[in-house]
């Protein structure tokens, strides 16, 4: 028996594949409503071309052979909500109270435009007023100096900033005397910058393009490439093709990873054709990645206990430890627990498991459907394990894909955003500036968070990012970032952290990747590492929104001229030729050897990644297999009418940054008060297709709430619901996070579903 249906205003099935016209048609439509028509062709063709910019949205890489074009529909979107001509000047923010744009959707603001002028905040009029640079560069300096500590500050970055200003901002920062680094990785990937170097030695992937040409198996879990970083369509598209198994993992049904048509096919677009991408779709249950991959590969050790020359105990023997503690935890696990925590049945698991043993080659790509756990790292730690039986590091067309979001959230950790600096990097820092840093480890985003609500934190210096509204539990964050003393946002729009504002609060606007970077030296071009390690360069063309925008680098430097008198460190002239910037980077960075002469390649260099050679920079100088204790996540609630939830982004969408109401691949239009549910528990709960519910936390010590929401019947895993992020945030508790990472735990989150009584 299926819940009944009904008409749900902005409700109506897609059909249609992924990609094809659609996607051109979208393209289309966000190029006609943000920039002008004659400029924005050459603009989109310099996307992510060797003599443009680098795309601002996912961090793919590039194809060395470049076709036509090389942005996607989301890309387009992310290319063509910077380059917009709309503007948000002086004369915007007059008219309108900071009170009142509070109550503005994030869809409005960041739709308003670009931001003009430099501005600060006048509580007697409660508007942001424009201010001149040297007078906010001079004041901001004067109020960290008069911390009374520099740990009182928090140097928060987006992943959008490029490694020249992302580096002048950790120097700034540690010269300061803090190593105080919340930054977006924290809340999507550190569990990967953890957990990998456990198991491998570094916190990066290790297959490059090619090794998707070479591959035989990819196995994809818990990510929507359709929306999240639509370029890897292509590459999956090409591997289809060539009948190589791709199977997927995910709780939802995702038209992506089922359909695509890509937009540069001929054949397709004529025919209105698309190619099926996953060969087999398993909807594993939110939580329930451990248990699936712990079946697998106990799946694996009894085949080859049934049959042998399945593990390759040759590489286990020259380059691993920990297999027998493996082993006995494998033996030990029962399979009824598995099926139970993961969804699926064990002959799900043990037909993944036999096509893994007749592969050759075998890529893992996952996302943050397996990091945004409290079990994050270990969940990343298995999919190590489960790659390292057989061998799949340091041989063509196999390793570990962690798909990053931003274009530079990899790059910003390489040259030194990080909380826990080495000490190796920290005495680098000392011998080439002469100052000695901080070496106490700093905050996160979550401690960061933490500290500006229980006070301890009186200053946050923003470069990019919307930093309060990224994160879970906005009850307490938002009045948090109201309390501080000092608030400092750099960025190209409007959005609601910098109108959470503090005693003091500036907004600078900074050039975009589009826009022509003019220095003293002349044209700039700044650099970003791709999620495969490939630095490039990327250099804008267009004319900037305003004469009085500065770069990232120049704001960063002339705020560190201003708050630090006594420097040694020539900030002005490196905010004037980035070629010296990346002089400094090469001297206390391993890998960037002969950076500027190597970035003039067209795809630019990769960085060094050892275990691609079969070389492990762990403590043991192997690899090291790893035990996830039990099956499940790191919780006990004895509730029959539990279900875990899934925030999700739509498809017109940027992590934070909404570019329009609609999902078009789940069918939802115009709206994005939705629950996502499977009928069996719909019907479970009494409930029907259209209802309003109310959403309640189970977490203990929790009474979080969200009400009135839309609940529809969805292609969902039964025990698992998914609402969007950011609206279900407030869900979430600032403390319920991976405790080895710190990263939050968005997607699995213990709910209860009630029916909403209209009172």
């Amino acid at each position: 028996m299926t819940t009944k249906r009904r008409s749900v205003p902005g409700i109506h099935p897609y059909d249609g594949p992924a990609g094809g016209w659609g996607a051109l048609k979208a393209t289309a439509i966000a190029v006609r409503t943000q920039m002008d028509n004659l400029t924005a062709p050459a603009t989109l063709l310099r996307t992510n071309q060797p003599d443009g910019f680098d795309c601002p949205g996912c961090a793919w890489p590039d194809k060395e052979k470049h076709s036509t074009f090389q942005f996607c529909e989301n890309g387009a979107k992310a290319v063509t909500w910077e380059a917009t001509s709309k503007r948000v000047t002086p004369e915007f923010f007059a008219q309108n109270t900071v009170s009142s744009l509070l109550e503005r959707s994030d869809f409005e603001l960041e739709g308003y435009g670009r931001i003009t002028h430099p501005m600060v905040y006048d509580r007697d009029s409660d508007t942001l007023r424009p201010v001149e640079w040297d007078v906010a560069f001079n004041r901001i300096g004067e109020i960290l100096r008069g911390l009374d500590s520099p740990d009182e500050a928090e140097f928060y970055t987006s992943g959008r900033a490029s490694n020249e200003a992302a580096y002048l901002f950790q120097l700034f920062a540690r010269e300061f005397g803090t190593n105080n680094f919340p930054d977006c990785s924290n809340m999507c990937h550190e569990a990967t910058s953890v957990g990998l170097p456990q198991s491998i030695g570094i916190g990066k992937g290790t297959v490059s393009l090619d090794d998707f040409d070479e591959t035989d198996l990819i196995i994809s879990i818990g990510h929507n490439p359709g929306t999240n970083h639509p370029r890897m369509m292509g590459t999956l598209h090409e591997a289809a093709r060539r009948n190589v198994p791709i199977i997927v993992f995910n709780p939802l049904r995702e038209r992506a990873l089922e359909r695509f048509a890509d937009p540069q096919s001929i054949i397709e677009m004529a025919t209105y054709s698309s190619t099926n991408i996953a060969s087999t779709y398993y909807q594993v249950k939110a939580g329930g990645d451990a248990a699936a991959l712990k079946g697998i590969i106990k799946a694996l050790l009894e085949l080859e206990g049934e049959i042998g020359n399945i593990l390759d105990y040759d590489f286990i023997a020259e380059h691993t430890q920990g297999f027998d503690l493996l082993a006995a935890d494998m033996a030990a696990t029962r399979w009824d627990d598995i099926e139970k925590e993961a969804g699926l049945t064990r002959d799900n698991l043990q037909k993944v498991a036999a096509l893994y043993a007749k592969s050759k080659a075998t890529i893992v790509t996952y996302g943050m459907g397996v990091t945004q756990h409290n079990k994050g790292t270990a969940n990343v730690r298995l999919i190590a394990d489960l790659l390292l039986l057989r061998g799949n590091f340091g041989k063509p067309g196999a390793g570990i894909c962690p798909l990053r979001g931003h274009s530079n959230v990899q790059g910003n950790r390489t040259v030194g955003i990080t909380e826990k600096p080495s000490a190796a990097f920290l005495e680098k820092i000392q011998q080439v500036f002469g100052f000695t840093p901080p070496k106490e480890h700093g905050h996160d985003a979550v401690k960061a968070m933490e500290a500006m609500v229980d006070g301890t934190a009186k200053a946050l210096i923003c470069l990019g990012g919307n930093f309060a509204v990224a994160l879970p539990d906005p009850e307490k964050c938002f009045p948090a970032m109201q309390n501080l003393d000092l608030s400092v946002h750099i960025g190209t729009k409007l959005n609601r952290s910098h109108l959470l504002v503090a005693k003091e609060t500036y907004v600078f606007p900074c050039l975009g990747r589009t826009e022509l970077d003019l220095q003293d030296s002349g044209r700039q071009s700044i650099t970003v590492e791709d999620s495969m390690s490939m630095v490039h360069a990327s250099s804008g063309k267009l004319k900037p929104a305003s004469e009085w925008l500065l770069s990232e680098p120049a704001i960063v430097a002339r705020m560190a001229k201003a708050t630090l008198p006594q420097t040694k460190v020539p900030w002005i002239e490196l905010a004037g030729d980035y070629r010296l910037i990346r002089d400094l980077i090469e001297k206390t960075i391993p890998g960037f050897d002969k950076y500027n002469q190597r970035i003039e390649a067209p795809n630019g260099f990769r960085m060094p990644l050892p275990p691609t050679e079969r070389k492990w920079p762990t403590p043991t100088g192997k690899a090291i297999f790893s035990v996830f204790d039990g099956i499940t996540e790191d919780i006990s609630i004895d509730d029959p009418e539990m279900l875990r939830m899934i925030t999700l982004r739509s498809h017109d969408q940027y992590n934070t940054t909404i570019y329009a109401m609609d999902d078009r691949y789940r069918g939802v239009f115009g709206r994005r008060d939705i629950l996502f549910m499977n009928d069996v528990d719909l019907e479970s709960r009494g409930l029907e297709h259209g209802d309003l519910v109310d959403i309640e936390t189970l977490v203990a010590g929790s009474h979080q709430r969200l009400e009135n929401i839309t609940v529809i019947a969805y292609n969902i895993a039964p025990g698992s619901v998914g609402a969007y992020y950011p609206e279900a945030n407030v869900l979430i508790p600032l403390n319920y996070i991976d405790k080895e990472s710190g990263t939050p735990s968005y997607k699995s989150l213990p709910v209860r579903v009630l029916k909403h009584l209209v009172s």
